[in-house]
């Protein structure tokens, strides 16, 4: 990697998640972001929830996909923009909202969701493994009696390669993005190019789920909301490091919507395509190794879905790792990767024991999209609307502002937990599953009820926030 101007060829030193990111320390530019949210957007996540949304047609899937992501992504980049001011990291930010005793709670939710997420990707690679072993030495894919054994070799070298893609922070990150993206969209590119040759856009244009296995639009909306709202616990642990405001902001929109659009739709239309062609739609096989094997691709493509987990998963460690300084302030920010990237090893293995992988993952999605979007429905609010200001150096007294009630800020996990129940409510509303949703209107009641339960006339800098 060619050294940046002020970068030590050392190491360098990873920041807790509320400990500020000093100027010097700012080495991360609109490049390297745009390649970072490109290539954590473009992966075997995507096209797996490319596949499931293809449910809803290409129509609704497209629809889906066009809405729900720009959308995230603005919450997003709006939360990256908090950390950009700051210099701390998204889980510290929840500090001010919720309280120092009160911020743990999303801490650890996000903690498992991130090891969740690399557990998700790492199966999704060994799948490919097994694909690649079956290539050259002739032992059963995914799926075929017996591929228990090359599924575990897969997950071992995956976690082999967790481990070494952040080997050294946020630099192997960026390392290990810059190395997926152009591979991984090649890839794109050349299994689009062969689909559509084999199977005219007008066919899968037209072509309808069989009954029974329909998404309604909304569930899509939210299977999608949910997909890329996972990203905004995570984003300020990358944009504190960022040089310029433009870095922190337009760069992540425009990289994960580059990588998400491309690769969604490489899923849906794959995943059409292959029930086109078979005659056969199962969306538990809408994985991109199986797809692939499906289409009859060859074995480069299964290195390549293999790499792009790779450079995903170093993401969603480094997330979890810095989320868990948050919860444990003694820990430093190293050793809390290593931890985490351990934890995602052994819950990888917790996919070999399910009945189904897909139901699986859309219970995952709702459970993200009912506990996040509140929460930064209240964020966004807290700092935006209600204009707080965030006083990094007193993010962690004891005694500070943000002290509020024994840690705990009443008001704003009043209003989270409110706006969960206003989720589970919207999900039982045929209107909201068919429509727009639930995810985005649980996030705008959540911001709603912050603004009207906070108490008007106190700022961050007032010992009245303590009594909050």
């Amino acid at each position: 990697m060619s050294r940046e101007a002020g970068a030590s060829p050392t190491p360098p030193h990873e920041y807790a998640a509320c400990e500020p990111v000093p100027p010097g320390a700012r080495t991360i530019g609109f490049g390297h972001m745009l390649a970072i949210w490109t290539g954590a957007n473009a992966n075997n996540g995507t096209w797996y929830v490319g596949g499931v949304v293809a449910g809803a047609a290409f129509g609704g899937a497209a629809l889906a996909t066009l809405t729900a992501n720009p959308l995230a992504y603005l919450v997003m980049a709006l939360v990256g923009l908090i950390g950009f001011r700051t210099g701390v990291s998204t889980m510290a930010l929840t500090r001010p909202a919720l309280g120092l005793s009160g911020s743990m709670l999303p801490s650890l939710l996000n903690v498992v969701q991130l090891v969740g997420w690399n557990a998700v990707n790492t199966f999704i690679a060994a799948i490919s493994v097994t694909y690649i072993l079956h290539y050259w030495v002739g032992t059963p894919p995914f799926g075929s009696p017996g591929d228990t054994g090359p599924l575990l070799i897969g997950l071992g070298l995956m976690a082999l390669l967790n481990m070494l893609s952040i080997l050294y922070g946020h630099r192997s990150v960026k390392v290990m993005e810059c190395l997926g993206t152009v591979a991984i969209l090649a890839l794109g590119l050349w299994e689009t190019v062969l689909v559509l040759r084999e199977v005219p856009l007008a066919a899968i244009w037209s072509w309808s789920p069989p009954g029974g296995q329909v998404m309604p639009v909304g569930r899509a909306v939210d299977a999608m909301a949910a997909f890329s709202l996972g990203w905004a616990p995570v984003i300020a642990d990358f944009t504190r490091y960022c040089r310029t405001r433009g870095a922190a902001t337009l760069a992540p929109i425009l990289g994960a919507n580059l990588g998400l659009f491309w690769f969604a739709f490489v899923g849906i239309i794959c995943t059409i395509a292959a029930a086109v062609t078979t005659g056969v739609y199962d969306p538990n096989l809408s994985d991109p190794s199986s797809t692939a094997a499906r289409l009859g691709l060859g074995g480069l493509a299964f290195v390549i879905i293999l790499l792009a987990s790779v450079t995903t998963n170093a993401i969603n460690i480094m997330g979890a790792g810095i989320s868990m300084t948050n919860c444990l302030p003694r820990l430093r920010a190293m050793p809390a990767l290593w931890i985490t990237a351990l934890l995602s090893v052994a819950l990888s293995l917790v996919p070999l024991f399910l009945a189904s992988f897909l139901d699986s993952f859309i219970l995952f999605l709702d459970a993200i999209g009912m506990l996040f979007g509140p929460l930064f429905g209240i964020l966004l609010a807290d700092y935006f609307l209600l204009r707080r200001p965030y006083l990094a150096a007193e993010l962690t007294n004891p005694d500070g502002p943000y002290r509020y009630q024994r840690g705990v800020r009443r008001s704003a996990v009043l209003a989270w937990a409110l706006a969960v129940g206003g989720f589970l409510v919207f999900k039982q509303i045929p209107a909201m599953t068919d429509g727009p949703g639930c995810i985005f209107p649980a996030l705008a009641l959540a911001a709603l009820l912050h603004v009207l339960l906070a108490r008007p006339g106190r700022n961050a800098q007032s010992p009245a926030l303590k009594s909050e």
